[in-house]
């Protein structure tokens, strides 16, 4: 197992994926056993998170997202959904409007993190047509999603990514 850092440098946007390896379930259950560890506002757990495998789900998941094809060939997608009703009974419009939102997107961080820890690779997908995701899903009302994240076994990896220098985002003061 690498350490954390190791996990961080190996993690890149993958959108090619192997067609015949499925995520196996104890893989998929151990990741998602991440994301419901993660930090959340009042420990509320203001978030809720969609497994979708079916290939024709994934397929209108995609045209969802302005056709990103490696959403239908991803063998397994994770949608998270901020779950506005729950953070708002107990923080008010800011728990819906803020704090449902940050708790499903620490969820998928924690869930992205796991997988490429779990030897797989991943995309977090935020574009795309949320009234469309929740009519392709059958969301129930108060279910916002929020991010996408495809989960497989990489076909080829990408390029590094050139990444800022900390001098050009960290301030200290």
């Amino acid at each position: 197992m690498w350490d954390f850092f190791e996990t961080l440098r190996r993690r890149h946007s993958v959108r090619k994926y192997q067609s015949d390896m499925p995520v196996e379930e104890s893989t998929l259950h151990g990741i998602l056993e991440a994301a419901c560890a993660a930090p959340s506002a009042g420990d509320l757990q203001s978030y809720r998170m969609v497994v979708v495998t079916q290939p024709e789900l994934r397929s209108e998941l995609s045209a969802s997202a302005e056709h990103q094809q490696f959403l239908a060939e991803a063998p397994a997608c994770i949608v998270f959904c901020a779950d506005t009703l729950r953070a708002e009974s107990k923080y008010g419009v800011r728990g819906a409007k803020l704090y449902a939102i940050q708790d499903a997107t620490i969820a998928a961080a924690y869930a992205q993190l796991a997988t490429v820890a779990s030897g797989l690779s991943t995309t977090w997908v935020g574009r795309f047509d949320e009234a469309s995701v929740i009519g392709t899903l059958g969301l129930e009302q108060g279910l916002r999603p929020v991010a996408m994240l495809t989960l497989g076994y990489a076909a080829e990896l990408p390029q590094d990514s050139v990444r800022r220098p900390m001098s050009d985002i960290v301030d200290r003061r």
